[in-house]
């Protein structure tokens, strides 16, 4: 069988400036690109230690037709965007905490899950969910 990987995720905002400062700043990511074309950005966010995983932010009108930017958009407004987008780390208390001082929304504080992992969750600034969970 041939080895597959992820090489990006896309991630529809609303203020894909605010998005930028929250992936980068609190959750750590690295800014590779950022695209502008016809009123619309692509911004591609890398993850340290995983080189050639990406995810891109853009608008809900980025790459759709009208109709359907709205209807994203206001899925993602009302929080029932497409997610939760998980994400793992070596110490979710550490994280939760320096997560939190940027100003995001908690979800859930961290705690262990009757499924298996400790972990916590918040929304991005768009609304979209982020769940942490803590690596085994």
């Amino acid at each position: 069988m041939t080895d597959i990987a992820l090489a990006y995720s896309p991630v529809t905002v609303d203020d894909v400036d605010a998005a930028i400062a929250f992936y980068r700043d609190a959750l750590g990511l690295e800014l590779v690109n950022d695209v502008a074309s016809d009123g619309h950005r692509w911004v591609s966010l890398g993850f340290p230690g995983q080189p050639g995983l990406t995810l891109v932010l853009s608008d809900p009108g980025a790459g759709r037709s009208p109709e359907d930017g709205e209807a994203l958009h206001r899925l993602i407004a009302k929080g029932s965007g497409p997610g939760p987008l998980v994400f793992t780390t070596d110490d979710v208390d550490a994280t939760f905490e320096r997560i939190r001082a940027t100003g995001a929304e908690v979800l859930q504080e961290p705690i262990a899950q009757p499924w298996g992992p400790r972990d916590c969750a918040f929304r991005d600034p768009s609304g979209n969910h982020i769940r942490i969970n803590q690596r085994a």
